[in-house]
């Protein structure tokens, strides 16, 4: 034979002289008490979210462009120094960065967008090559971009004495 469990509050029958409603009515009104005890609070939720949720969104949005933005540096960032790396290879032609740039910039999507209005430029001396990419953060909240420069800089391959 198998015990049965112990009793709960919860679980026992109402005793005889409980007060309070009987029968189908009981859950009406048990409902109506929960209803009535929230007094002048109730429906205070869906205005407090009203309230906060342009906010919250602004946020959402906000944090989104910034992370656009470090792709779009990150974008530019790595132009630069794959002109720079094209650049600086002994005799290589005086618009091999440039074009390696730019490549790369056609490739990468669409993070880094204006780059090609000014094209990235490569200075090169005796000694080095510096490279800047310049343009401006893909748009998520709109009217809202930021400017991008980024700068790679490398010594040049060349014959030297020993």
């Amino acid at each position: 034979m198998t015990s049965r469990p112990a009793r709960t509050a919860r679980s026992r029958p109402a005793p005889a002289g409980r007060p309070g409603p009987r029968g189908p009515g009981r859950i009406a009104a048990t409902l109506r008490a929960r209803l009535d005890a929230g007094g002048r609070e109730r429906g205070a939720n869906p205005v407090e979210l009203a309230v906060m949720m342009p906010a919250i969104l602004v946020l959402l949005f906000g944090s989104i462009q910034v992370g656009v933005w470090f792709v779009a540096r990150s974008t530019a960032l790595n132009a630069a120094q794959t002109a720079v790396n094209a650049q600086r290879t002994f005799d290589a032609g005086p618009d091999a960065g440039r074009a390696q740039a730019i490549t790369f910039l056609r490739r990468s999507g669409d993070w880094l967008v204006g780059w090609d209005r000014n094209g990235p430029t490569c200075v090169e001396t005796a000694v080095d090559v510096t490279c800047t990419v310049r343009g401006r953060s893909l748009s998520v909240v709109p009217g809202v971009d930021f400017e991008v420069t980024q700068t790679a800089h490398g010594p040049v391959e060349r014959w030297t004495t020993g």
